[in-house]
């Protein structure tokens, strides 16, 4: 895997595929009771997948996120995923890791939608760098708003985000 290849003498546990077996969560709940578990899935399908299934087995899971430019292959026909990530992308990923929060966001769906990330002409290219400032990864507009919500970003924090994607875009 990358991250061994960059990180010597880090222990990765790995799926090998979109499978999650009861053996591999099991394995993971008992390494979490003496390690930190970090999630760091691919930016597709599957891997949020993956980290769903993860998260709800370990809640105190640490996330991490590279962005889908950053899991791009070199060759056409392969698919997204951490092992074309450069050793900067999973050192930036690996340095904002994100916790799941306990206490509620503050974030709205109006709110949401009134930022434009709902739906619309440019809201999945807008959530795509949204997420990309927040650190958070990818999703559709339903996950986003539930991953918004998951690690606690608040109204504020989401609306400087866009106001500096906005920004940087004209």
């Amino acid at each position: 895997m990358r991250l061994k290849q960059f990180f010597p003498g880090i222990e990765t546990i790995e799926t090998n595929g979109s499978a999650v077996s009861k053996e591999f969560l099991t394995e993971l709940k008992k390494l979490s009771q003496k390690r930190e578990i970090i999630i760091f899935t691919d930016p597709d399908f599957n891997g949020e997948r993956i980290r769903r299934i993860v998260s709800k087995a370990i809640p105190a899971a640490k996330q991490a996120f590279i962005t889908r430019k950053e899991g791009e292959p070199l060759k056409s026909g392969n698919s997204l995923g951490v092992e074309h990530a450069s050793k900067e992308a999973l050192v930036r990923a690996l340095n904002d890791l994100h916790e799941v929060k306990s206490e509620k966001s503050d974030l709205t769906k109006r709110a949401y939608s009134e930022l434009g990330l709902a739906s619309g002409t440019g809201s999945r290219k807008l959530r795509e760098q949204v997420g990309i400032a927040l650190g958070v990864g990818y999703a559709n507009s339903k996950q986003f708003y539930k991953r918004l919500h998951t690690f606690g970003i608040s109204l504020a924090e989401l609306q400087e985000a866009v106001k500096k994607v906005e920004a940087k875009n004209e």
